[in-house]
């Protein structure tokens, strides 16, 4: 089950928001957050892989929902696999080209919201935004950490960059992240951000409601994506 506003009719024992919190204090839980059908054909073969093939002491947690939208091919572009396992990859990029540029994150089926707010920005308000799908940040997270224990140990090396930080480059382009979860989860990530972080989430206590109410209530629709 998963998140505040992505289950319907669950009730409030479902609608979680910190889930994903507690599990990146686990060191061998792996835990993820897909948004497609294509997302969790890949971290089930991975963890299948790990678990079954490699042996290695982890296991997953992975939060599904029970929203009916459309189930996408898995994009044929480069990256996108290792993108999935490793926490996030490009989506899709902006349509337009414009000065005003930013990223957009989406996790889980608030990916969907955010790809309304690319269409927004772009045909509303001359702003470029590329959107990236992010499937765990917890794993961003550790490898972050785990590349800064690694330079700190061996100065006289050439230093290792974070996966994140490889994907966005170097210049200062703003950051909004989207997810149904509490908004210090993709806060953890914001030392290794090129630019700002804008983090969107569902802090406060669960709600029953319909989709559409609950994403208003939260203030994590296509609406406050664009607004943030």
């Amino acid at each position: 089950t998963a998140g505040r506003t992505t289950l319907s009719g669950e009730g409030l024992q479902h609608q979680d928001g910190h889930s994903h919190l507690l599990a990146s204090a686990i060191p061998n839980l792996v835990s993820y957050d897909p948004a497609y059908a294509f997302e969790l054909a890949v971290i089930i073969q991975d963890g299948i892989h790990r678990m079954h093939e490699l042996d290695e002491d982890v296991f997953y947690y992975i939060t599904v929902g029970n929203e009916n939208y459309k189930q996408p091919a898995i994009p044929n572009t480069e990256n996108v696999r290792e993108g999935i396992i490793k926490g996030f990859y490009k989506y899709r990029e902006s349509p337009t080209n414009t000065p005003a540029r930013l990223n957009l994150f989406g996790s889980g089926a608030l990916l969907n919201e955010v790809l309304k707010a690319q269409e927004l920005l772009a045909n509303e308000y001359d702003v470029s935004a590329d959107v990236w799908s992010v499937t765990s940040y917890t794993e961003l997270h550790r490898d972050a950490l785990a590349c800064e224990r690694w330079n700190m140990l061996h100065p006289d090396e050439e230093p290792q960059i974070p996966y994140i930080r490889k994907m966005l480059g170097d210049q200062p382009i703003p950051v909004v992240a989207t997810s149904d979860y509490v908004k210090s989860i993709a806060g953890s990530l914001s030392q290794w951000m090129p630019g700002t972080l804008v983090s969107l989430g569902t802090d406060g206590y669960g709600r029953s409601e319909s989709r559409q109410r609950l994403r208003d209530f939260f203030e994590v629709d296509s609406r406050y994506v664009t607004v943030a």
